[in-house]
């Protein structure tokens, strides 16, 4: 199954805020305000910026993950998102540099109160895989029936034999987009992450597919993904469908972000 998600109606990607703001991630908090959360930067772990209309956004001098936990090094800190519990705290995922394993992530969780924080992170990470590579790029989703997931990358590319993002030479490797089931809390495993998406040359990808996100529209779930390299102007957004969370997925192959309709370069992640 492949379904059209909208029309494209917008007119055009707008400058929200003009400074390091790297794999953003958007939420909609209690106070009714839009907030933003980009991987370290302007001497931050984790920047926040802030919006009432979605449209002006206003980076706070705050670094929303002022501590660590002990399994993390001080060192790049990607991709976090954001999501709001039931009783109200707010629940950050987020990659971190492993200090077993340097150079590849696990994927770690903080609380806090306020969605600007401070989150104070968990003794334990989600989930690492050090062996295949590290685990990057967490989602969370809540469903219809409250169930919550968190989906991530396995960052397989990290260990790959060079080229374009370290997987562009043989043997690729694999860099499956995974599905964790999680508790009410938003942070503890409940049974084994299961595959639900991975590369594949012979639908267009290049040598990775990473930064998933997912919603339901109706009782269709869409899966966001990148895919190429971000170093490469190819580097665009895809996505997948599927009538049920853990799949099947099909890939809609026509890339819904790229250089081509917005004039941006390399405008993957989402």
């Amino acid at each position: 199954m492949s379904s059209p998600l909208f029309e494209k109606r917008a007119k055009g990607p707008w400058l929200g805020l003009n400074t390091n703001f790297p794999d953003p991630s958007f939420m909609k908090a209690a106070d009714n305000r839009w907030y933003a959360f980009g991987t370290n930067g302007n001497g931050k772990r984790v920047q926040v910026a802030v919006s009432d209309d979605f449209k002006t956004w206003t980076l706070l001098d705050i670094d929303a993950l002022p501590t660590l936990s002990t399994w993390e090094t001080e060192n790049d800190h990607w991709a976090p998102d954001v999501v709001m519990r039931d009783d109200g705290k707010y629940v950050m995922y987020y990659s971190g540099e492993a200090k077993s394993n340097l150079r590849h992530h696990c994927v770690g969780t903080a609380i806090a109160d306020n969605p600007t924080g401070p989150y104070v992170p968990s003794n334990t990470p989600l989930s690492c895989r050090l062996d295949q590579g590290g685990s990057i790029d967490p989602s969370g989703f809540k469903d219809k029936d409250g169930t919550r997931y968190v989906v991530f990358k396995v960052d397989g590319n990290s260990i790959g034999h060079g080229g374009d993002c370290n997987n562009g030479l043989e043997p690729l490797v694999s860099t499956p987009i995974l599905l964790q089931k999680v508790g009410a809390d938003g942070i503890t495993p409940i049974g084994d992450a299961i595959q639900i998406l991975d590369r594949n040359t012979a639908d267009g990808d290049g040598p990775l597919v990473e930064a998933p996100n997912l919603i339901i529209r109706g009782d269709v779930y869409f899966l966001f993904y990148s895919t190429h390299c971000f170093t490469d102007p190819a580097y665009d957004v895809r996505y997948a469908t599927a009538e049920s969370i853990t799949g099947p997925y099909t890939k809609n192959n026509v890339p819904m972000i790229n250089a081509q309709n917005t004039g941006l370069l390399s405008p993957g992640e989402d």
